[in-house]
């Protein structure tokens, strides 16, 4: 009775594991790391707008999931030809051939869509016409006419990844002002030197599949030059809440603090051209951003 207990529960492990491999490979699409940071800039631009039930947060945090997730999908369907051959990418679900392109493709528009009526319902029209603008940015801006192209693709591509800061502030306050533009220029800003922190310790898988990013293009030297620019620039779009009198002293303290690490981090780089400089700027340009945010959130609150 034993063996046969065993032998008839085997495969209903294995059918259990099966259940969760293909449960996780769909949530990979919506590539979760990237949302946590953009949900992060949504929350906290809600809570510098104004004061949100719980249930308008959920719902447009909720609804900002669908949009990137399915954009996130529609970036899996699109580069599986060349994922497959870069070995940070090749484990992807697509890439590997545990899900199929129509159905990363299907399901990526599924949550574009249901993302519009979600937050059309739910939120306002204005956050779900951004939120459509932003999931058409990304997935079609970036991912099929600019990453290929030029190595400007992250610039311009960035926009897409600015617009979450624009929905919290349309979901609270059903309009747009200055402040969120502010807010989305910081991410607009912080997104090239973040990027390019990260090509650079990939330029050559990037150059293998023909991806023009700027170190495959122009070069590391211009690479690291561009990055302290773009960091420069940032640092001077962040005094901008301060300045306008939107944040007050504690943003600015931090904000201070914060830039001048990243734009010290950047002089590094250009000075040190090893791996180990691009690596702390790509780890600390995450949590600048968090914790810029937060600070944002702070300084409204207290």
């Amino acid at each position: 009775m034993e063996v046969r207990s065993a032998t008839t529960a085997r495969p209903a492990a294995v059918a259990l594991q099966g259940i969760r491999q293909v449960v996780g490979d769909y949530f990979a699409l919506t590539k979760p790391k990237v949302q946590s940071l953009l949900l992060l800039t949504t929350l906290a631009t809600m809570l510098v707008a104004g004061s949100p039930s719980v249930a308008l947060v959920l719902a447009t945090l909720v609804g900002g999931y669908l949009s990137a997730g399915g954009s996130g999908a529609i970036n899996h369907w699109y580069d599986r030809d060349i994922d497959v051959r870069m070995a940070r990418t090749a484990s992807r679900p697509v890439a590997a051939g545990r899900i199929a392109p129509r159905a990363a493709l299907t399901f990526g528009i599924v949550l574009g869509v249901a993302s519009v009526a979600w937050l059309w319902l739910l939120v306002n029209p204005l956050a779900a016409g951004l939120s459509l603008a932003g999931f058409v940015g990304y997935g079609v801006g970036y991912t099929m006419l600019l990453k290929r192209h030029t190595w400007q693709n992250i610039v311009w591509g960035g926009a897409a990844g600015a617009v979450p800061p624009l929905v919290g502030w349309a979901a609270v306050e059903g309009s747009l002002s200055g402040m969120s533009l502010y807010l989305f220029a910081i991410v607009f800003f912080w997104t090239p030197p973040h990027f390019w922190a990260l090509s650079l310790l990939m330029k050559d898988e990037y150059a293998k599949v023909g991806v023009p990013m700027l170190p495959v293009v122009r070069g590391e030297v211009e690479t690291r030059r561009q990055i302290l620019l773009y960091t420069v620039l940032l640092y001077a779009v962040t005094q901008l809440p301060f300045c306008a009198g939107g944040l007050g002293l504690v943003y600015l303290g931090a904000s201070l603090a914060l830039g001048l690490a990243f734009i010290w981090l950047a002089l590094a780089l250009r000075r040190r051209a090893d791996r180990r400089a691009a690596l702390h700027l790509y780890l600390y340009s995450l949590a600048y951003l968090a914790a810029l945010f937060v600070a944002m959130v702070a300084d409204v609150r207290l």
